[in-house]
């Protein structure tokens, strides 16, 4: 059975109702969905005080679904990355669990892989991706798509447009990243994956409500610090949402990585359908993968 259990690690669950449609429409996928008993928990912001949220993590890992996706982000990872016990998560994925989910899932899904390395899917979560009504603009079909042959195991290999200049590029290593601010807020920390890991891999980025210079510092942090320098290539996601300056002069997303460009010496490709927007892949973080590129089409397989 292709069971799918929807829990809420970080923010709390705003409607019911979206929840709701959430499990609704990843039924019509073909999944068994259950929704975790403390799913729509709160305490203040969070989906349940730091006890509720990291009991439900556990249990989920403990019942082992096919799988695991969070129903939203927000924030509340970061506090219980101390508590977590990884064996446990990294057993459930020897048993068949795929952790599913973006934004402040970054946190979990990194420190997984630091830990134990164990692979995880950076993708959809459930309120984002299948909870909008259809005056929100409903489910994307590439989304839902990439997501149900992900976890079919049908899926091998995802394709997108980048800007031009790379024509012939063919680089293998470990597929990393997620969110920018949580990859950065782990710097430092031993949630962050060692070189050994991380050495050689393609690293792809996402964030949201950033302007491009907090953008370019945390770039600039990865660089400094010699992460960039180890990877093979950049795979640039959405970096939407954010709000221009009459300061800003031209400086634009665009822009700012041309500035990064100067840094680096690695490949930064644009285009990536990743991040907070409708149209999103599934990655396999943390397994190695082959990018190719011919002409303008990018290639990863796996």
């Amino acid at each position: 059975m292709n069971t799918l259990t929807l829990f809420s690690p970080s923010g709390a669950v705003p409607r019911k109702a979206g929840l709701q449609r959430a499990a609704r429409r990843l039924q019509d996928l073909g999944f068994a969905v259950q929704v975790d008993e403390a799913a729509l928990s709160r305490h203040q912001r969070f989906a349940g005080d730091e006890a509720t949220r990291l009991q439900a993590l556990h249990r989920v890992a403990q019942q082992a679904p096919a799988v695991a996706m969070a129903t939203r982000g927000g924030y509340g990872l970061t506090p219980l990355l101390d508590a977590i016990d990884w064996p446990l998560l990294a057993r459930a994925v020897e048993r068949g669990t795929r952790w599913v989910g973006h934004s402040d899932f970054t946190a979990l899904q990194l420190a997984l892989w630091a830990h134990t390395g164990a692979a995880s899917w950076a993708g959809p979560m459930a309120l984002a991706d299948f909870g909008r009504s259809d005056a929100e603009g409903g489910v994307d079909e590439v989304t839902a798509g990439c997501l149900a042959e992900a976890m079919g195991g049908e899926l091998e290999a995802v394709g997108f447009r980048t800007a031009p200049g790379f024509d012939g590029l063919l680089l293998r290593g470990p597929l990393w990243g997620g969110n920018l601010t949580m990859l950065c807020s782990l710097i430092g920390t031993r949630h962050f994956p060692k070189a050994a890991r991380i050495r050689g891999g393609l690293l792809f980025i996402e964030d949201v409500n950033e302007h491009p210079y907090r953008v370019e510092r945390m770039l600039l942090q990865l660089a400094q610090c010699g992460v960039l320098a180890q990877q093979r290539a950049l795979l640039v996601g959405d970096l939407g949402g954010w709000k221009p300056s009459p300061l800003d002069r031209g400086y634009r997303v665009a822009t700012m990585l041309d500035r990064m460009r100067e840094h680096v010496r690695i490949p930064i490709l644009t285009g990536l359908p990743f991040g907070h927007v409708p149209t999103k892949l599934s990655l396999p973080l943390g397994r190695r993968v082959t990018l190719a590129v011919q002409g303008r089409d990018v290639l990863i397989g796996w």
